[in-house]
């Protein structure tokens, strides 16, 4: 199986570059800057490519020309400390977040469609519950909040006009995860959240079209 992963040198995108190697997959682990946790993991079906989702500049490296599993991980959460609050939070931070968690997938897909298409493959889109406006009982956290709304949307239309190509797409909650952006209090670990997303994405069929899912399959509210 090829598998191409973004944001794959930390956090839960290594942890899939982990997992898919280990099924003995051909996996494509994108990162932005350098290659961080990659550096460990050199082998022949390892294949590094840099690429930023957030530039429209094309990746440095070959893509695959036939792809069963894109999974869109890369990610940013915006200002900490307040600074997403509503008499805080910028413009320039929303575009930003907009343009790294909703239009990189996009950006992503546009460029892979052909190869996705040529394996009748899957995507997975990460956004987080924090998408979710059935689940937001607290408010703040503008533009991290509406950037995984918007995703979910993206992933909807997706899922729609690529299903004559005979490609599916779901988009997935990792779960509240023990990484960078998670915070060391979070709830589960980085093999956890992966071992169940990687279930949900084999399963996809099983789901409608565009669903929303979280790792432990359970469907999230909208």
């Amino acid at each position: 199986m090829n598998v191409l992963i973004t944001g794959a040198n930390r956090g839960l995108g290594l942890g899939f570059v982990r997992h898919y190697l280990d099924q003995g997959s051909h996996v494509w682990a994108c990162y932005r800057s350098g290659p961080d946790g990659l550096a460990e993991l050199a082998g022949e079906r390892l294949h590094l490519l840099r690429w930023d989702v957030g530039s429209d500049e094309p990746p440095q490296g070959e893509l695959p020309a036939s792809l069963d599993l894109l999974i869109n991980n890369a990610g940013i959460y915006g200002p900490h400390d307040g600074g997403q609050s509503l008499n805080v939070v910028t413009p320039v931070a929303m575009q930003e977040v907009f343009n790294i968690d909703c239009v990189g997938p996009l950006r992503v897909v546009q460029r892979l469609q052909g190869a996705l298409a040529a394996a009748r493959g899957v995507i997975a889109n990460i956004s987080s519950k924090m998408g979710s406006n059935a689940d937001n009982g607290s408010g703040g956290a503008y533009a991290y909040r509406a950037a995984k709304a918007a995703l979910v949307a993206v992933s909807k239309s997706m899922a729609i006009d690529l299903a004559t190509q005979g490609i599916r797409v779901i988009t997935l909650h990792p779960g509240w995860v023990r990484t960078d952006m998670g915070g060391q209090q979070a709830l589960i670990d980085v093999e956890t959240s992966v071992t169940g997303m990687a279930g949900v994405i084999s399963r996809a069929s099983e789901y409608e079209p565009g669903a929303f899912v979280a790792f432990d399959g359970r469907i999230v509210p909208f």
